[in-house]
């Protein structure tokens, strides 16, 4: 049984149709990507997954439970976390804080025992941000900022992480070292969900691929699949030399 399933999400905006009868499953210790031409739906299926968008019709199961009406606060609290396109950081908090903060609000709900400066100590070194720790977000470099957003994601010990658009602003070798992350918090049971353009790195990481254009999901399967898909190819990636 997948970790996190959807059944049939149709999302409308007024008289359109932002997703229609779409099904995504994601595996507990996979990584499993999300991909499509901008304006696919892929956003809109992370907030429906996540609580911030109500569908007109479908499910999301996690752990093969029906949590279509909980609200995000909710999912939270189940193990779902997400980073946004959007970068939604404190700028003028520094690096520790900002991923402070996400434990802040667990101890708050209840978790007394939650030794928060430990837990951050660790989610720092984990993502590789301990030499950056003390400075302002504003101060640092996109790409690391994005690493920022993951960290305060892993603060709330999620079993499942959606990322979207995680690589973005990112130069060569801080892709190299955040795949490498990625490929290592999966490797550690972590289910892991990624939107993203750099189809390099999609289909490097991923062992599942959705794929999502207007709306549709017009193909599923692995990297080799996807990668060989008329209708993807024609779609979305227009060649395969993209994806070299």
């Amino acid at each position: 049984m997948p970790l996190l399933e959807t059944r049939g999400i149709t999302v409308r905006f007024g008289g359109n149709t932002a997703v229609n009868d779409v099904g995504l499953t994601m595996d507990e210790g996979r990584i499993t990507g999300l991909i499509g031409p901008n304006g696919a739906g892929k956003t809109t299926m992370f907030n429906t997954i996540t609580g911030l968008q109500k569908p007109a019709s479908g499910q999301v199961l996690l752990d093969g439970a029906d949590i279509t009406g909980l609200s995000p606060a909710k999912r939270a609290r189940r193990g779902m976390a997400r980073t946004f396109q959007r970068l939604e950081l404190f700028l003028s908090l520094s690096v520790r804080d900002n991923v402070r903060v996400a434990g802040d609000v667990l101890r708050g709900a209840g978790r007394k025992r939650f030794d928060v400066d430990e837990a951050t100590d660790k989610v720092l070194e984990r993502t590789g941000l301990t030499d950056i720790a003390g400075r302002d977000v504003s101060d640092i470099p996109i790409g690391r900022a994005r690493v920022v957003e993951v960290a305060r994601a892993l603060m709330t010990s999620p079993r499942v992480l959606l990322l979207d658009e995680p690589a973005s602003g990112q130069t060569e070798r801080e892709t190299e070292a955040f795949a490498e992350m990625l490929a290592g918090l999966a490797g550690e049971g972590l289910a892991i969900c990624l939107v993203e353009h750099d189809l390099p790195l999609v289909m490097r990481l991923c062992s599942t691929i959705h794929v999502l254009d207007y709306g549709e999901l017009i193909a599923s399967g692995t990297p080799p699949e996807i990668r060989e898909s008329p209708q993807v190819i024609a779609a979305y990636i227009g060649t395969e030399e993209a994806l070299k």
